[in-house]
């Protein structure tokens, strides 16, 4: 664990800026860009199918989780999915990522959903731990233009 005062809690609009520049440490295929950022954190916040965690330390965010439930039919209801989750490159295998992901199934499994899932090339060892599965191929098909390095 981090020699800090780790904690998860939902995001606030106050914590835009820190959540912000991990945004852009995340993408790689996308560079984030501010003004989109600004108009999608307060509709996230206000969504009721999102949950967007931070994890802190000693009250500065060091990583966040942004996922979403969503009804199916092949699964009799709801599931959920991680679309974004990152720590910060220093606090990583502190246990903050485990934590968000705790404290996101808590979420999950309270809306009743069937399963959570993730998309992810990294970091294969660290799910198996937690208990995710393979299981099936990512695709996924480009319809704006990739980020210019």
């Amino acid at each position: 664990m981090t020699s800090g005062d780790l904690r998860i809690r939902k995001a606030e609009k106050s914590d835009a800026d820190e959540i912000f520049a991990l945004a852009r440490e995340f993408a790689l295929s996308f560079r984030p860009e501010r003004a989109a950022f600004d108009a999608a954190l307060p509709q996230l916040l206000q969504n009721e199918d999102a949950q967007l965690l931070v994890a802190t330390v000693d009250g500065t965010v060091r990583g966040y989780l942004l996922g979403f439930t969503h009804l199916t039919l092949f699964a009799n209801g709801r599931v959920a999915w991680v679309e974004e989750a990152i720590i910060e490159r220093n606090f990583r295998r502190h246990g903050i990522g485990r934590r968000l992901l705790e404290e996101f199934e808590s979420w999950a499994r309270s809306r009743d959903a069937g399963y959570m899932a993730l998309a992810t090339r990294r970091a294969a060892g660290f799910f198996s731990a937690l208990g995710f599965d393979v299981s099936a191929t990512y695709y996924r098909k480009m319809l704006t233009p990739p980020a210019r390095p």
